[in-house]
This record gives C-alpha cells, structure tokens and sequence, in this order.
C-alpha cells in the first residue's frame, strides 16, 4: 500500500476507534513518526493528510528541515532528548514529547528564555515504571507541575508515554487508562505556566486502544511508511 492508503487506514481507525468511545475524532491528531523516512517520503505523508510530523533523531530533524521536509505541517520533536542537544530544538521544535526530568526541563527553560520565546513541552510519565526507561513516576506529577511554574520561557501541555512491550494491543489499556486519569486529574489543578491540553500515547501496534483511553495525539510511524530497515 502507499503512503497515501496507508495514511487514509490510520485516520478511519482513529475515527472508529474515537467513535466507539463516544469522542469526536475531529479531537484526535495524527503525528507521523518519520524517524529514517527521507524528505520525499514525509512530504507524502503531509500530503496524505497527516497532522503532524514527529521527529525522534536531532540531526536528522535538522537535515530534514534544511530539505523543507516539514513545510505544511508542525514539528514536534518525540524522542529522547539529550541536554546537550536542547539549543538544536528548542524553537524549531514546536512541542517536545518527552520532557523526562527536571534537569532537562530547566535547560529547555534557559535556552528558551535566553531566544526570548515559549517552548511548550509534554511531561513523560514512566507509566509502567520500568527500570529501563527514562521518565516521571505517576505520582511524581503534580510536584513536576508545580515546580514548571517557577520556570520563565516553558510551558507544560499535557502528558506522554510509552507503555511497556505487551504480547497484544489491548493489554496495554490498564496502562493507557491511568494516564488518562492522571491527565484528567493533573489537568484539573491550576499552575502558571501550565496547560494540559494533550494526552500523547499511542503507536502503530495500539493507537486504536490508546484513543479509547483519551488520547488526542498518537504517534504512528510503521503503520504509515511500512518497517524500518535498522540493518542500514
């Protein structure tokens, strides 16, 4: 299938998969994650009709930019950021996926502030609390937001997460809805400097089980450009 068809099957299950949980899938935006897809192949998928692009590698956002791979769509940079990295993102980038922890939020914070501008972030919970990956701890939330409220030049936007690796799509739905409840209860405090309008979760393997768990940003990367090659 092309990118195109492939783009159009995502989108109608998204759409059913909202519709059956009683959501408007108009609140459900399509990022594609172009990791290793070149400047042609994204500017298909913008084509096709997806709301987003997702980057995961800084240099090759920064290529790919150069290439005017992202004209007609926003940019959001989803992978793991390093600190060391921040000053290439912040500003082209127009959300980071995934803030993972308070060193990194105060240095997107400097860099930010210093350029003279807002850089809106996601928070990442470590929703399954692996040892392996990096991440807040759910109850580690509201004492990250209230802490983001002293930081000039960043703004908070809501929550992400990766669950852990399950056999099947529908296991993960315990953790996706406990995000969704810490998003909903987290979104119900007031803090400066805080917005919680996203709730980032879902990929290719469990989308459809992610929007019936709240979320209104799914990061869709094999589903759209077929596997990766890693051998290359």
């Amino acid at each position: 299938m092309s990118i195109a068809e492939n783009v159009a099957a995502v989108k109608a299950g998204i759409r059913a998969a909202a519709v059956a949980a009683g959501r408007d899938p108009a609140s459900v935006q399509l990022v594609a994650a172009t990791k290793m897809n070149d400047a042609d192949r994204v500017r298909q998928a913008i084509a096709a009709g997806v709301d987003i692009c997702g980057e995961n590698r800084v240099q090759e956002m920064l290529e790919k930019n150069r290439q005017g791979a992202y004209e007609g769509a926003p940019l959001h940079f989803i992978g793991h950021l390093q600190k060391n990295k921040v000053k290439q993102v912040v500003g082209l980038a127009s959300l980071i996926h995934g803030a993972d922890s308070r060193e990194l939020l105060e240095v997107i914070s400097r860099t930010a502030l210093n350029r003279g501008l807002v850089q809106d972030v996601l928070l990442e919970v470590n929703i399954g609390e692996e040892a392996s990956k990096s991440g807040f701890r759910p109850e580690e939330i509201p004492g990250v937001l209230e802490y983001v409220s002293t930081l000039p030049g960043l703004r908070v936007r809501g929550l992400m997460a990766i669950p852990p690796i399950c056999a099947f799509p529908e296991e993960n739905r315990p953790f996706f809805c406990r995000m969704e409840k810490l998003f909903v209860d987290n979104g119900e405090k007031k803090y400066d400097n805080v917005s919680m309008d996203f709730l980032s979760m879902g990929m290719s393997g469990d989308y459809t089980e992610a929007v019936a768990c709240g979320a209104n940003l799914v990061r869709v990367g094999t589903a759209i450009f077929g596997a990766r090659d890693y051998s290359k």
